[in-house]
């Protein structure tokens, strides 16, 4: 009699980590928050959290060599590590970087690959401390852990929404998504014609935003400045939609966004129309931005008001069953997750 299988892709990627967590007992004093947060929350000195997180990139799945320039990879795979620092309210200070890597890397594309992460090292003034190598059968394989640190008092969760919050989002959303579009539009007409010159010129924000995001740890100073501490916090990676969800199970609440105050840069908006695409669609659900979604208690919306990337898009309300999206027109939409699911084809 054969056992019974369960595909993974049943479960998708929040699924099968929603099972993991739920077998995992915490047993150390000092593990304060373990799986399910940006980062895992330890207990330092006096009042002092270590904030842990780990981030994985392979090759095939999370980028393309035929067009990712290799140092970019090297910053890329800090910079998506540190914003998990940055979503909690942190500063991240230090990374340990594993490698796989197949034969058919050379050292001077592993000396590229470390330029990068030492210039992204650089910018945002964290130590390379560690990390390990091995072979690979299939491509590279970037495993990096950060390790960062907060007040306790300071870090942000998803679960800590509260009803009549507002919702925030920094920078705009979809780019990465749509400068993937184009590279890959653009690997298909080098493959069927290799003579054809690249045309990414006026693209050149969009690629930016997916070969080489930043991390807003400039946000997490600029919160401190002007005296707020969100209510939760979280880095959109997999899609605006995915991680409004995120905080509004993680906190018990329901969200309302408005179309109208997304923020999408105009190039964006004007390539995913060229492509077909549903400009909105795109910033909900494109992923890779690694900007930060926010909330704040109404009393400090007063002192966030005049800055110029941080975007009121919406509130938090008691209906948990209602997450929704307002149209321009009025119509009320369902918010779903359709970002990117590592299990699912």
């Amino acid at each position: 009699m054969s056992e019974n299988r369960s595909e993974i892709s049943n479960l998708g990627e929040f699924g099968l980590i929603d099972r993991i967590h739920k077998n995992v007992t915490l047993t150390n004093p000092t593990s304060l928050t373990g799986i399910g947060d940006d980062a895992a929350v330890i207990q330092g000195h006096d009042q002092d959290c270590i904030l842990v997180s780990t981030d994985m990139l392979v090759e095939g799945i999370h980028f393309d060599l035929s067009y990712v320039p290799i140092h970019h990879l090297g910053y890329k795979a800090v910079a998506v590590n540190v914003s998990d620092i940055a979503a909690m309210n942190g500063k991240a200070e230090q990374i340990t970087v594993s490698l796989a890597l197949s034969n058919r890397f050379s050292v001077e594309a592993i000396d590229a690959l470390y330029a990068g992460i030492r210039t992204a090292c650089q910018n945002y003034g964290v130590d390379l401390v560690g990390g390990d190598t091995t072979s690979s059968t299939s491509g590279l394989v970037i495993s990096i852990s950060v390790i960062g640190r907060a007040r306790r008092e300071k870090i942000a969760y998803r679960s800590g929404a509260q009803v009549n919050d507002i919702l925030c989002a920094t920078g705009d959303l979809g780019a990465a998504f749509m400068g993937l579009q184009v590279l890959e539009r653009e690997k298909q007409v080098f493959l069927s014609d290799p003579n054809m010159e690249p045309n990414i010129e006026k693209y050149e924000y969009l690629v930016g935003r997916q070969l080489k995001p930043e991390a807003r740890t400039d946000i997490v100073f600029d919160l401190e400045e002007a005296g707020v501490k969100p209510t939760s916090m979280i880095d959109v990676s997999d899609g605006l939609a995915s991680e409004l969800l995120h905080i509004a199970r993680n906190s018990g609440v329901g969200v309302r966004i408005y179309e109208d105050k997304i923020p999408i840069d105009h190039t964006a908006y004007e390539t995913a129309v060229e492509f077909n695409l549903d400009p909105v669609t795109c910033a909900l659900n494109g992923g890779e931005d690694y900007e930060l979604l926010f909330t704040i208690s109404q009393a400090d919306q007063e002192k966030l008001k005049n800055h110029p990337d941080i975007h009121f898009i919406g509130y938090v309300h008691d209906r948990k069953d209602q997450n929704v999206l307002i149209t321009k027109g009025g119509t009320v939409v369902p918010l779903r997750a359709q970002g990117w699911d590592h299990f699912r084809s």
